[in-house]
Parts: C-alpha cells; sequence; structure tokens
C-alpha cells in the first residue's frame, strides 16, 4: 500500500528542514557541534545553573548526545558542573564559556529577534499560533497512534 504525502506536508517538512539546516549551518561556521550550539543557546536563554534534563527537554535532543557533548565541554573548560538535589547536575558556564556564548550565541539571538521585528505583530503571532496549534494536533494524534 502506499500513502502519499499531501502538497502542504510536503511543503511543510520540506520547510522544517530548510530551517533546521540554517541552525546547523550556523553551528558549523561558528566551529560548533549542533549538540554544542544548543547547549550553550540553551544555558545562554534560561541562565547559569540549569539542569541537563533542562536541555534535553527545550532542545529534543537526546540524554545521551546532552550528556557527552556537556561532558566534552567541561574537559574543554566551558562549563562546570555542580551538584544539586539527588542526582541533578546544574551546570554553569566558565568565564571562557561566556566568553564563547556571548561572541556566538548572542549574535544568534539577536538575528531571531530582528526576523519577528521584520514580521507585523499580526505575522508573529499568526506564526506562534498556527505551529501552536500544529504542534498540539500533532501531539495528540500521535497518542492516537501510539
Amino acid at each position: 500500500m502506499s500513502i502519499t504525502h499531501g502538497y502542504e506536508l510536503k511543503v511543510f517538512n520540506q520547510l522544517y528542514r530548510e530551517v533546521d539546516e540554517i541552525y546547523h549551518s550556523i553551528a558549523v561556521k561558528m566551529e560548533l557541534s549542533d549538540s554544542a550550539f544548543h547547549i550553550f543557546y540553551t544555558i545562554y536563554d534560561l541562565g547559569d545553573g540549569c539542569l541537563q534534563k533542562d536541555i534535553c527537554n527545550i532542545t529534543s535532543i537526546s540524554k545521551q548526545t546532552i550528556n557527552s557533548a556537556v561532558q566534552k565541554l567541561e574537559r574543554e573548560g566551558y562549563l562546570v558542573l555542580k551538584q544539586g538535589k539527588g542526582r541533578d547536575m546544574h551546570i554553569f558556564l566558565t568565564d571562557k564559556g561566556k566568553e564563547l556564548a556571548d561572541r556566538k550565541i548572542q549574535p544568534v539571538i539577536h538575528m531571531e529577534n530582528h526576523v519577528f521585528q521584520e514580521m507585523s505583530e499580526e505575522e508573529s503571532h499568526e506564526l506562534l499560533r498556527l505551529t501552536r496549534k500544529y504542534k498540539e494536533l500533532l501531539q495528540k494524534k500521535s497518542k492516537e497512534l501510539l
């Protein structure tokens, strides 16, 4: 049996991959792995002391991948881990890590803000509304499927 994608789904999937590729290209140009880019971005966004599980939840990257990348960044002197409650490990940027985040992550966030500023308020609200609706419907249907 053959299942075909509707035109809208094909376009949506292509756009999703293209946006993902933009972020991959940014990470490569900044000489960061995708995982390291997402870790620095998330810490920059949430602030020092966030947990590895926070990064996993926000980025949808596996615990193993984040853990390996965090250990590598710690060995390179960009991060330090401090014990929290139970097994929770809080992640902090070192001075070297803060300098890297300011130099490489802050401009990306600045760029993203400019993208939203170039859209009208209605357009940005509509983008968020429809993306949220798509995510919620997909989540509901995936629970039914699984």
